[in-house]
């Protein structure tokens, strides 16, 4: 196999459904781990780092009620290192009067 990893940039949504699995005083602890898991499996990565934007929407309403999935866009550099960030949002378009 070839050790050459191409940089990839990719937006994902991700679904955190089976952090409520989990007891209510860990579920985004869960959620956090999902999200590296899903960018390991998904993005071939060596190692993962999350935006502190991400993780502070995760923690927004707390630890027992993180959201049930989030948009997220993934770029792998090549040396197999992903950072995960929030997708842009869509912005909408300015109404002319």
């Amino acid at each position: 196999m070839s050790t050459n990893i191409e940089p990839l940039t990719r937006t994902y949504v991700v679904p955190l459904r089976r952090a409520f699995e989990a007891p209510k005083y860990r579920r985004t602890k869960v959620a956090i781990r999902i999200i590296r898991e899903f960018t390991s499996r998904h993005m071939k990565a060596t190692e993962v780092k999350i935006d502190e934007d991400v993780n502070e929407l995760l923690w927004e309403r707390g630890i027992g009620n993180p959201p049930r999935r989030i948009k997220l866009e993934m770029d792998r550099n090549d040396e197999g290192v992903v950072s995960v960030r929030l997708a842009p949002e869509a912005k909408p378009e300015a109404e002319s009067s």
